[in-house]
């Protein structure tokens, strides 16, 4: 090829490289000379247009010179480097090169494109900071299962020292016994990656450095890199809550067994007092059977029967603290018209309802009796005469369903919101009750993972 056709065709390059978003170099093989250098690496190094042309590369790219003078690897089209470029003002300027062979007539050259890494490593470590100030855990684990990056957190967790997880197995952080599953399910989890949330309903147990196994949560989520495919893991050590909830467990039953051994010590003495009336009464004469003893008779009987009444209750409340485990697909609208049926709904009493939740799977038993109970409390605490108006609505909200009953009645007084929740309060003291039914319904409506309030 002629000097003017390779001029020409250096030049049609030129045309193509001018614009390019890159820095473009396009160097002699035989001693890394400049052939041509585009704006943007001018630019990129301090220097002004043309003043690359006919420098060398080790004044800019002292890193890659030995790439360009040496011998190319066999079948390598393409070289990718990150190095150090120097900028005419003395500084180094991180940079990623890719380096091509390429012949201009019968001169050999290579090609290199070349990207300013600056901004993305100061994003690097904008993130790397966020990463290290996370109070959970968090690991990067690759496609082979070797942990590639751990934050402080995760390190303090386990017991390392800092770097210490570096290249090695997952499974190190896992007990003996659960290695082979778990990387059954890692696989699984590679296979078909989207977030995750493990051991939220069920325990997973990870492995301190010292030996001593522990509970955590693990969120789970697949990231996308420019070496593969990274599983991201924010572990989360969750040995306080275990140990709130544990001690919960145990007061509730301590609670449970207390409120059943008092109920029964209770009974028996009571039956014993109505039993022992009932016989009195039979010995008396009928002349001994004034209004006034047959009245106090009544009274006794009506008394003992509504202790009989708050021991049930107590024991109702005792229960409503345990946490039913199966559930069942819920119609919310056949829900609503079951509790309106069961809470006695006077007919005078219009029920409204409004329904925009979908069926879903719940503890069917303590939601239905919750249900009835704020419904009957409706009713019983109406105030008015004549009937009334109450409207029961269930909508979606996320993970959870809102049910909402409202009257129209004399409503709540803003001081007692908070006191109509507690066992054996009473709102209106002329309405028949023990003030045990909200009680129940907020322990019921607590143990399964809900919440209750009341607005005037």
């Amino acid at each position: 090829m002629s000097q003017e056709s390779q001029e020409l065709t250096l030049d049609g390059l030129r045309q193509a490289w001018q614009g390019a978003p890159l820095g473009v170099l396009l160097i002699a093989r035989g001693d890394a000379r400049l052939l041509y250098a585009n704006p943007q690496i001018e630019r990129m190094l301090g220097y002004g247009a043309g003043a690359l042309a006919g420098l060398t590369l080790d004044l800019l790219l002292p890193q890659a010179t030995a790439l360009v003078l040496g011998d190319w690897p066999p079948a390598a089209d393409t070289l990718r480097r990150e190095v150090l470029a120097m900028h005419r003002g003395g500084q180094a300027v991180p940079v990623e090169i890719s380096l091509s062979p390429l012949r201009l007539g019968a001169q050999a050259c290579v090609l290199a494109y070349i990207t300013d890494r600056t901004a993305s490593l100061r994003l690097h470590r904008q993130m790397d900071g966020i990463i290290a100030a996370m109070p959970q855990g968090l690991m990067l684990v690759d496609e082979a299962g070797l942990i590639r990056q751990t934050n402080p957190a995760l390190e303090a967790q386990f017991g390392y020292a800092p770097g210490a997880l570096l290249g090695q197995p997952l499974e190190t952080l896992l007990p003996e016994r659960l290695r082979k599953g778990h990387a059954q399910l890692f696989a699984g989890f590679l296979s078909a990656p989207q977030l995750r949330q493990m051991g939220s309903g069920r325990d997973l147990t990870a492995l301190h450095r010292s030996g001593v196994e522990f509970p955590v949560e693990v969120a789970l989520n697949s990231v996308e890199t420019e070496t593969g495919r990274l599983a991201l893991a924010v572990i989360s050590d969750i040995t306080p809550r275990k140990s709130a909830e544990d001690a919960l467990r145990q007061t509730n039953a301590q609670l449970e067994e207390f409120t059943y051994v008092a109920s029964h010590d209770l009974r028996s003495p009571l039956r014993g007092i109505a039993d022992l009336l009932s016989w009195i009464h039979e010995d008396l004469p009928p002349e001994a059977l004034t209004p006034s003893v047959t009245q106090n008779f009544e009274r006794a009987r009506v008394r003992i029967e509504r202790c009989e009444r708050m021991i049930e209750d107590l024991l109702d409340y005792a229960r409503a603290g345990q946490r039913e485990k199966r559930t069942a697909l819920l119609d919310p609208r056949a829900a609503i018209e079951e509790a309106c049926l069961t809470a006695n709904v006077p007919p005078d009493f219009e029920v409204q309802m409004r329904v925009d939740s979908q069926p879903f799977r719940t503890s069917v038993t303590p939601l239905a009796l919750a249900l009835r109970n704020l419904i009957g409390n409706a009713v019983k605490h109406h105030g008015g005469s004549g009937g009334g108006r109450i409207r029961v609505s269930a909508q979606d909200a996320g993970r959870f369903a809102v049910f909402t009953v409202e009257d129209d009645g004399q409503g709540v007084p803003a001081g007692a919101q908070e006191r109509i929740f507690k066992l054996f309060h009473r709102a209106n003291g002329q309405v028949e009750g023990h003030g045990v039914g909200l009680a129940v319904t907020r322990r019921l409506v607590h143990a399964h993972g809900g919440s209750i309030v009341v607005q005037p």
